[in-house]
């Protein structure tokens, strides 16, 4: 950790959502000048919402936020706002300062220099792909020169290069930076202290190091509590069996008894709570569509985008019941737009066989109502299922309680995609259409998912940008976009 001013403390900050969903209770930490700092904790733990209190976009419940004097600091928010999708690139930076920025057009290119990406300043934000919109995302918090950077997901929808990039430039970073992520490997390369916000204690606990540092200090801990544990219940055993003797001996041997009692209450009181881990969703499986077969997909051409403009390319793709097509190619390329256009039946150059039901994992969740509570949007897919069914369903993926009747659009961005994960489980598509379902989702929940997906027996479409991901799932066929 840097020995640097303090410019950022949490004095026992509480905060709830609505009246009676704690958040945060009493959490304490501080960052330091100069430090690099990774926020980590379970899907819908609260972790944005220590982002948004730091901003002042959310005052706390109780306890208070202290910022050093003067201090600046500017979010790169996981996406874009569906009101700034329709901006310019332009507009997009403009909206950035409170103030009119006169010579914001060179500003703007230096910025987007540095997160690697071209773009014309009267080009819709809307029209880029979702790695480029990563990209904008980034510049546009860097673009403000803040003294304290913070990052939701930076590295979500971007391609290798991108990840480079964005490395590269945090450990070149001078200033202050936190960093939200469930990518272990990418936190690593750069971390020196890591803020792990336990979503059973609602407090943060604060280490020094990267997060195998963590793991290691974590597993050495629970291993010290369940020992000593241990070694009390042994002692209280062993002391229980001394009272009962000595209780029916009478006389001064009872006097005994009860100090011998008063110890066992005294270590019954010294067991300490075992430090509990992350819940991982439950083992899943997403059911095929019955009454399928021959050729589910086929593809015979596509298009990319090429200096800003649609080219056409040919292909010869055939898809049947358990195989598998990878597209990859770098952001920008087409991807998404490929997936959309194939998800909607649209596709020019592709065809998907009659009847076959579609399942569509789409990584911005546009196709889920987000006026829609939990228990609507699950049900509207679930057919005959009944309502404890769907609640049981909806457990394994960690939705349960008040989650179950809260809006799609107040849930966390990982919250979002465990949801879109029960749709598709409820399906039964013939044909899954999957583009970038490890976004937002903690790591611990990727091998699960990584499973249901290679023992998934329709047709698949995949893009993803994480290749130990992909490695767990087999793979029949890979279409290069970018060739």
């Amino acid at each position: 950790m840097s020995n640097q001013e303090v410019i950022l403390r949490f004095d026992e900050v509480s905060f709830s959502h609505g009246h009676n969903k704690l958040i945060l209770n009493e959490v304490d930490f501080s960052v330091r000048r100069g430090s690099k700092i990774t926020l980590m904790g379970q899907n819908g733990a609260g972790k944005s919402t220590i982002f948004h209190l730091i901003t002042g976009a959310l005052e706390p419940d109780s306890g208070a936020v202290h910022l050093g004097p003067g201090l600046t600091v500017a979010a790169a928010k996981q996406v874009v706002p569906r009101a700034e999708s329709q901006f310019t690139v332009r507009e997009f930076f403009q909206n950035c300062f409170n103030d009119k920025v006169y010579d914001i057009d060179p500003k703007i290119d230096e910025v987007l220099e540095v997160v690697n990406l071209s773009a014309d300043h009267e080009r819709l934000i809307k029209s880029f792909s979702g790695g480029q919109q990563a990209r904008l995302l980034l510049a546009s918090a860097i673009i403000q020169k803040p003294d304290l950077l913070l990052l939701d997901e930076p590295t979500n929808n971007l391609d290798k290069e991108g990840i480079l990039h964005l490395t590269q430039f945090l450990i070149d970073y001078q200033k202050t930076c936190i960093v939200i992520s469930h990518d272990a490997d990418f936190l690593n390369t750069f971390t020196q202290g890591v803020l792990y916000l336990d979503v059973f204690t609602r407090q943060v606990e604060q280490y020094t190091g990267n997060y195998f540092d963590l793991l290691k200090e974590i597993t050495a801990r629970i291993e010290r509590e369940n020992m000593k544990n241990a070694q009390l219940a042994k002692k209280i055993i062993a002391n229980k069996e001394k009272i009962n003797y000595f209780a029916n001996k009478g006389g001064k041997m009872r006097l005994v008894a009860k100090k011998m009692k008063d110890q066992v209450a005294e270590m019954a009181e010294a067991k300490v709570d075992v430090r509990k881990e992350d819940k991982i969703i439950r083992h899943f499986t997403v059911p095929c569509q019955e009454d399928i077969g021959g050729a589910i997909l086929n593809i015979t051409s596509f298009s990319v985008m090429e200096k800003h403009k649609f080219v056409k390319k040919e292909t010869n793709i055939s898809l049947r019941k358990k195989e598998r097509l990878l597209l990859v190619g770098p952001n920008g390329i087409g991807k998404t737009t490929l997936l959309e256009s194939l998800a909607s039946g649209k596709a020019k150059g592709a065809k998907i066989a009659p009847g076959v039901r579609v399942g569509y994992y789409r990584q911005d969740f546009s196709t889920l109502n987000f006026e829609d509570t939990v228990f609507e949007s699950l049900s509207s897919v679930a057919e005959s299922l009944s309502e404890e069914g769907v609640r049981s369903l909806a457990a394994g993926f960690l939705i349960t309680g008040d989650l179950m009747y809260s809006k799609i659009g107040s849930l966390s961005e990982g919250q979002k995609g465990l949801v879109l994960l029960a749709r598709l489980v409820l399906q039964k598509p013939g044909l899954l259409i999957l583009d970038e379902p490890t976004n937002h989702i903690n790591f611990r929940h990727l091998p699960v998912i990584a499973q249901a997906l290679d023992k998934y027996e329709g047709c698949m479409v995949l893009v993803s940008h994480m290749p130990e991901f992909v490695a767990k799932i087999r793979i029949d066929e890979v279409l290069d976009l970018g060739k």
